[in-house]
């Protein structure tokens, strides 16, 4: 597992001397699946996508390579070779083969183990035998044979509810590593409920499912959500079965970033003890978040440009990779405008050290979209703030749901008097 030292950007690929034992499911850090392997995901999504991290090639054929000695998974191996679009040689068309009928021997000879566990041994040993087969399934067959193994699992009559929950977070996980986004929030919302209702939620596991629900809401752009649910676990994170400590963080300050006051970002991001300690790997994230903070505008968007590859190599930001940057621009324009009634566009070119075509362009376009309260004096070349009345906008948005809801009662009376 990654160490919350270690930068996922540039820790070297490592192969394990062994395979590691796949044991009992666990809400333990630990002894939790190593399979799937999500560092590995984040890898893969590199190469697939072109980021800089990969363009030299040598991380792709890193990649391959460990889908062939580590996981010995020739299904995944063909799907990433299919995506890149081209065809390595790192495994031979023959030795696929010779993989694939290694993995039905494997899968033969664990499930002659369960069945021998079903007549002559205990519960235990009977479930001992589906984890094992299962995490098999996760390391080196596909998704379906996965998802089905664990489902398997579920329906064991004498699981304790705590195993229930971790069983069905690795199924979520299985399903994150493929894409499977709806097939992993549908997994993340039944282990909530079965650690609300099932009475096997303990405080470790009740963690553990904030973090892998606030990563789902980013991939679901829910950003608020999943800044409420990353900022709470930083203190207490216990996921690198996930993703690393630093990448936690990241994903952290970066949807919190949105969305705390700003004396909040210096209190909970600038100057947490826990970012501190790992703000030397996240250089360019903390300028970002240091420049906003300093009013630097010109800092924050030359620091913009750099985080963007940063984004774009990430498996959580990069499908919203222009809604980021988009919300990032806009924070700063919001908050340069709120200091001021009116500001020339010349002032405001300065400060963020750019044309005035520039300037014009972008804020031209986020007044019309409704997201800066502001209009452009463009003969006098000024930009006017227009703050909204706070309680006029609550007077005028619970009017507004009023007449929704009196038009949805007037249907209701229609269907009832039919």
């Amino acid at each position: 597992m990654s160490s919350k030292n270690e930068n996922p950007a540039t820790t070297a690929v490592k192969t394990p001397a062994s395979k590691p034992k796949l044991g009992q499911p666990s809400a333990s850090e630990e002894s939790a699946s190593p399979y799937p392997n999500m560092e590995l995901c984040q890898q893969i999504h590199k190469i697939v996508v072109k980021s800089e991290a990969s363009l030299d090639g040598k991380l792709q054929a890193e990649v391959l390579t460990r889908i062939r000695e580590e996981l010995e998974n020739p299904s995944l191996y063909e799907s990433v070779e299919s995506s890149l679009g081209v065809t390595t040689g790192i495994w031979s068309a023959a030795d696929l083969a010779a993989q694939k009928e290694s993995n039905k021997k494997t899968v033969k000879e664990l499930e002659d183990k369960l069945e021998e566990a079903k007549e002559s041994a205990g519960d235990m040993e009977v479930m001992d035998a589906r984890v094992e087969l299962a995490r098999f399934a996760a390391k080196s067959l596909t998704e379906k044979d996965a998802l089905e193994s664990y489902a398997k699992l579920l329906e064991l009559p004498k699981v304790s509810s705590g195993k229930k929950i971790d069983a069905v977070m690795e199924s979520s996980r299985v399903a994150s590593f493929y894409g499977n986004t709806k097939k992993a929030s549908e997994l993340i919302d039944s282990a909530q409920k079965m650690a609300t209702e099932g009475g096997g939620g303990d405080w470790d596991r009740r963690n553990r499912l904030k973090v892998y629900r606030g990563l789902q809401r980013l991939l679901e752009r829910d950003i608020k959500g999943a800044a409420a649910l990353l900022i709470d676990c930083i203190a207490t994170f216990s996921c690198n079965e996930i993703c690393s400590y630093e990448e936690f963080i990241v994903y952290s300050i970066m949807s919190n970033l949105l969305h705390l006051p700003r004396p909040q970002i210096k209190a909970k991001i600038l100057d947490g003890p826990e970012i501190l300690s790992v703000a030397s790997g996240i250089p360019v994230v903390i300028k970002l978040v240091q420049s906003l903070y300093d009013c630097d505008y010109k800092t924050f968007l030359n620091a913009m440009v750099e985080v963007e590859p940063i984004l774009h190599g990430d498996r959580y930001f990069q499908p919203h990779l222009s809604f980021w940057m988009r919300e990032l621009h806009i924070l700063a324009y919001k908050q340069f405008l709120d200091s001021y009634q009116s500001v020339t566009l010349q002032a405001m070119a300065n400060s963020f050290g750019v044309s005035i075509d520039f300037v014009d362009h972008h804020a031209s376009r986020f007044i019309a979209a409704g997201r800066l309260s502001a209009k452009i004096d463009k003969y006098g070349g000024v930009i006017l703030t227009n703050r909204p009345d706070l309680k006029n906008a609550q007077y005028r948005e619970t009017i507004q749901k009023g007449d929704m809801l009196l038009n949805r009662i007037q249907k209701l009376a229609r269907v009832v008097d039919l």
